[in-house]
């Protein structure tokens, strides 16, 4: 069966683990925690996904999830929601970690801005949906509808949080 005569979620799943089969891929990024650095990595994240397999939705939903994760270091985790690296107060940086294998890729996005796991991790599962009127605060609720597990740790430097997402292969698309 040739690419895209299937279902899309079928051809996602197919395409996902074809060249796969070896070991885990990763791609590691080290960046200023900037907005411009983000948008260079959500196009890094999409070119390492597709030149793995990822397609269709699957591409679509793991380029978004990095994409609001990023963007949350970016405004949350120490760079004051800085456009560009000249704009940060002092030098802030911010890792992604993509793992992709034959069964699920997971996104770790660590910055250096303090705060406290447990606190994040009640802001990561609310009960309920968010508030349609506010401004912000949508973002980790959408994720949460896009992966399997979302979870929140203390970074390796220990001086922020880490925020990992994962998802097995044609799940919840």
């Amino acid at each position: 069966m040739s690419p895209g005569t299937g279902g899309e979620a079928e051809g996602a799943r197919r395409s996902a683990g074809a060249s796969r089969n070896g070991p885990p891929q990763e791609l590691r990024l080290d960046l200023p925690a900037v907005h411009s650095a983000a948008r260079m990595a959500r196009h890094l994240v999409r070119q390492f996904a597709r030149s793995a397999g990822i397609t269709g939705g699957e591409l679509d939903s793991l380029v978004l999830v990095s994409s609001e994760l990023l963007s949350n270091a970016v405004d949350h985790g120490g760079g004051g929601a800085a456009m560009v690296e000249s704009e940060l107060a002092r030098p802030v940086r911010m890792s992604l970690s993509l793992t992709l294998s034959s069964e699920a890729w997971e996104i770790k996005v660590s910055d250096q801005g303090g705060g406290d796991p447990a606190v994040l991790a009640q802001i990561l599962h609310p009960n309920g949906a968010p508030d349609l009127e506010d401004e912000r605060g949508r973002g980790f609720f959408l994720i949460s509808q896009m992966v399997d597990e979302l979870r929140v740790e203390r970074s390796a430097d220990g001086q922020g949080l880490a925020l990992i997402a994962h998802r097995r292969h044609g799940t919840l698309a």
